[in-house]
Formats: structure tokens, C-alpha cells, sequence
């Protein structure tokens, strides 16, 4: 989850509650969707992440400075979507294919703008971790296992980040990007993933427990990760949320931030490797 601006003023109290009040009541409502999307698998997960990859990338379109509603907006909206779309019906090739056409393309059309190449590399970022979440809910891939796993250990990694972090405080992790996060926050959030881990290897998806642990809490780094890279974009176009459509959390992508770096590098791991990351010993 990205942090905001460091130059936006603290909340009052009352604020803060209610800002706290929203982010539970919004997650009530999205983490038993999205855990049921998973469960269910295709259509609806490809249909619900079309939908997700759309808004994703009219956030992007929105922060960069491309007009939403001009033609390039909407070829953005319509190029992610269209995409996951070919990944739900003929596969998680053919949507890579056609969605890394259709980014080259718009990159063309877009190539004299000084935001190019942010919008190339967006798109990007929004398309391959999109399909990359239908191929490893295939079973020959992962299956809804791997996935929900793949939710709690982001999960995890926030909560216990932000509570350390609260809680210890410290030396600033990286000031210039994130100015809340510490390194406190860091090790927290990775102790919590390998928890997730080892639970999720002794109930659920087996295999070795401490690997899974290592594992989930390398995870845990790379949505921190993903994190920052989101909060220098933000700060990179002068916005404080990509977009205000989830309340309490601004954008999608300032919900998805580090679960996009989990699924594109689990999902590159588990295309090198030809199996499933859970199988690890």
C-alpha cells in the first residue's frame, strides 16, 4: 500500500479515525470479493481483472497527464482490458502478445510527449502482473492456492509494516521515495509475510516450511518494492493518490501497488521454472 505525499499535512484525530473507518469498511467489501474471484477462477477472475487492468490504467492515464477522455486515454483503457480479455478466452500468451502490440503501438503514437516512456512502462507494469494473475491460478501453474496465498503474504507485509513501523519507528528506509517507511516497518512487514508462509505451507498448500517462509518473506521485499516504485511515480507527476475510486485507499493503484510485484515475479519464477513456486524444497 503506497504512502502519501510527505508534503500533505498530518489528519486531526477525528480525521484519522475517519480515514481508518473507510480503509476497514473498504476492505471488508474488496478482500472477500477478490478471495471469492480467485476461488471461482475463469471467467469471472478474467473478467474482474479486465476490469481492474481498465481502471489501473485510466489511474495511469490520469496521473501522467494523458487526457482520459481523448484518444490515447481511451486506446490506454481499451489496450489493457482488451489484453487480460485474450488471456481469459484464448490464453495467457496470445494476451501477452496482443498486449505488448497494442502498448509498442501507442507508444508510436505517443513517441514526441515527454511522458512516453512512462506510459509505456506503465501499461506495461499494468498488463503483464494482470495476466499474470490468470496464469498462475491455472492449476498447472499454481492454481487459487498459490494465489490466495500470494493475497495473504501482501496482506500481511502491510499490516506488519505499518504496525512496526508505528509501533519502533527509526531510521527512514528510503526518505526521498517514501518518507514514512522504516526500516523497522520493513522487517516487520517481511516477519509477518514468513509467518503467512510457514501457516500456509502447514495448512493449506504444502511444501517445505521454512522455504515457504524464506520465500514469503523475500515476497514481502519485493511488494515493498513495488511499493516505492509507485509512491516515486506519484511523486514523479506531483500526485498524492493515483485516484480516489476505493475510500480510504485512493486508487487501485495505490491498493495494488505491491501485489502487482509479487505476481510478476512469482509469475516469471513459475514460467523459468516450468512449476509451481510452492513445490520449492
Amino acid at each position: 500500500m503506497a504512502e502519501n505525499a510527505a508534503s500533505a499535512p498530518p489528519l486531526a484525530p477525528r480525521a484519522e479515525r475517519a480515514a481508518l473507518t473507510a480503509r476497514v469498511l473498504s476492505a471488508i467489501v474488496m478482500i472477500p470479493v477478490a478471495l471469492l474471484a480467485i476461488r471461482v477462477g475463469l471467467p469471472w477472475l478474467g473478467l474482474g481483472a479486465a476490469l481492474v487492468a481498465a481502471g489501473m490504467a485510466w489511474e495511469w492515464a490520469r496521473l501522467t497527464g494523458v487526457p482520459t477522455g481523448g484518444q490515447t486515454g481511451i486506446a490506454m483503457v481499451l489496450c489493457a482490458a482488451g489484453s487480460v480479455l485474450v488471456a481469459t478466452v484464448v490464453g495467457a500468451g496470445a494476451g501477452t502478445v496482443c498486449g505488448t502490440l497494442g502498448i509498442l503501438l501507442l507508444g508510436l503514437l505517443w513517441r514526441d510527449r515527454s511522458p512516453a516512456l512512462w506510459i509505456w512502462g506503465g501499461l506495461l507494469w499494468i498488463v503483464i502482473p494482470s495476466i499474470g494473475l490468470l496464469y498462475l491460478r491455472d492449476p498447472r501453474h499454481g492454481g487459487w492456492e498459490t494465489m490466495i496465498w500470494l493475497c495473504f503474504v501482501v496482506w500481511a507485509t502491510d499490516i506488519g509494516a505499518f504496525a512496526v513501523g508505528k509501533l519502533v519507528g527509526g531510521p527512514r528506509l528510503a526518505p526521498l521515495i517514501s518518507p514514512k517507511k522504516t526500516w523497522a516497518g520493513l522487517f516487520g512487514g517481511m516477519a509477518a509475510a514468513a509467518l503467512v508462509g510457514w501457516l500456509a505451507s502447514a495448512w493449506a498448500i504444502g511444501g517445505n516450511g521454512f522455504t515457504m517462509a524464506v520465500v514469503s518473506a523475500t515476497l514481502a521485499i519485493v511488494g515493498q518494492m513495488g511499493d516505492m516504485a509507485e509512491s516515486y511515480a506519484k511523486r514523479r507527476f506531483g500526485a498524492k493518490d493515483s485516484s480516489n475510486l476505493i475510500p480510504g485507499h485512493g486508487g487501485l493503484h495505490d491498493r495494488l501497488d505491491g501485489m502487482i510485484a509479487v505476481v510478476a515475479l512469482v509469475g516469471l519464477i513459475t514460467l523459468v521454472t516450468g512449476g509451481s513456486i510452492v513445490t520449492w524444497r
